[in-house]
């Protein structure tokens, strides 16, 4: 994993025209890896994370609910075509596609294997054909999604599936993350950023088990005393740049892209965003045109967080554009490669986990929050 907190005194002699990731007019570092930061530490406490906000970015679908507005995925369609995109063969020599893992995995399982999804696209059906080994994961999953039994369906938190049962809607364990946010004194934000079109009704729920206690699972949610921003947001990008919109609020890149680093950073409670589909696919569905996503190693008071199912190491097929600020206040950035901040402050869903283990965010966020310690420590030493 690239550290983002490196040495970038010669930053300026190093730049030869693209970065890491292949984007022109980017500072890059002589081995051709992105030109890291060196950050004024002055911090070096243990604990020095509960010193900063939280703002967590979350995706949307197959990261807090299981289901896609885009392609009209229901609950199971959803967590079956999930299973295509974590599951790996390679075509053998005699033309056939061949398994090389029985087990789905974030991770291929060497490095010239290849997903399923990348292979043969969206297949419907995948767990009743070709996915047939993994059909025992899918209904497993089901299982744990399913709404409590002899608990009344409710508008906003469950839905039916496609096979007629009730299922959780959003995930519980993104409740259990507020709760322990909550319990553990951070101050935080969350912001749901989609290129879907669920956000208003996700926003409902939401509001509705953090005031009301409708959620069966989580009666006293009401206690945590979250205030839920019932207005969606846009985010809409161009060659010019990059604005955002909310109610009267509007900020373009500009007029220097601090700003928008700035209203993100000061956003409270909960809250969300569109981002632009049209911009990723024009794009190719890189990181060139992923949901701008920015990240200042110089700021010790704040930590942004993004998770999402489709961030990828690979920078021809993520969805997050991540774009480090490379002086301490000013409004210059680079765009950084995924792997170089990795589980520091970009996490790659894994939808399997986020369904079986209730604390899964959680140990997500904390994850997030030792590895950048290390690397303020890093950088201070």
């Amino acid at each position: 994993m690239a550290d983002f907190t490196e040495n970038s005194s010669r930053q300026a002699e190093q730049h030869d025209g693209t970065n890491g990731c292949g984007v022109p007019g980017e500072p890059v570092s002589a081995a051709g890896e992105p030109a890291a930061v060196t950050v004024p530490w002055g911090l070096r406490s243990s604990n020095l994370h509960q010193r900063r906000k939280l703002v967590l970015h979350l995706d949307l679908n197959s990261t807090v609910v299981v289901s896609d507005s885009v392609t009209g995925q229901g609950t199971v369609a959803a967590l079956d075509y999930f299973l295509t995109t974590c599951t790996w063969g390679e075509i053998n020599k005699h033309g056939k596609w061949e398994w090389l893992s029985d087990s789905p995995s974030l991770f291929p399982p060497r490095k010239d294997a290849v997903r399923y999804s990348d292979q043969f696209g969206r297949m419907p059906g995948f767990t009743s054909g070709a996915g047939q080994r993994f059909r025992g994961v899918r209904d497993e999953h089901l299982d744990q999604l399913r709404w409590p039994e002899g608990v009344k369906g409710d508008r906003e938190l469950s839905v039916k599936g496609e096979d007629g049962r009730l299922y959780h809607w959003i995930l519980p364990s993104f409740f259990q993350l507020l709760k322990d946010l909550v319990q553990e004194g951070w101050e935080f934000a969350i912001l749901f950023r989609t290129f879907g079109s669920d956000l208003p009704r996700v926003l409902r729920a939401v509001h509705r088990a953090l005031n009301e206690g409708a959620h069966p699972l989580f009666p006293d949610l009401p206690d945590l005393k979250i205030n839920v921003n019932m207005t969606p947001g846009q985010i809409r990008c161009t060659k010019k740049g990059i604005v955002l919109s909310r109610a009267e609020d509007r900020v373009s890149s500009q007029d220097g892209e601090r700003g928008l680093y700035q209203y993100f950073s000061s956003v409270q409670g909960l809250g969300g965003f569109q981002d632009h589909f049209e911009w990723w696919s024009t794009n190719t569905f890189s990181i060139r045109g992923g949901k701008p996503f920015w990240v200042d190693p110089f700021d010790q008071s704040v930590q942004h967080i993004f998770i999402d199912d489709n961030i990828r190491q690979n920078d021809e097929e993520t969805i997050v554009q991540p774009r480090i600020f490379m002086d301490a206040g000013g409004d210059d950035t680079r765009l950084a490669c995924t792997s170089e901040l990795y589980d520091i402050t970009l996490v790659q869903n894994d939808l399997l986990r986020a369904i079986s283990d209730r604390n899964y965010f959680t140990e997500r966020v904390n994850i997030c929050l030792e590895n950048y310690d290390r690397n303020l420590q890093q950088g201070a030493g």
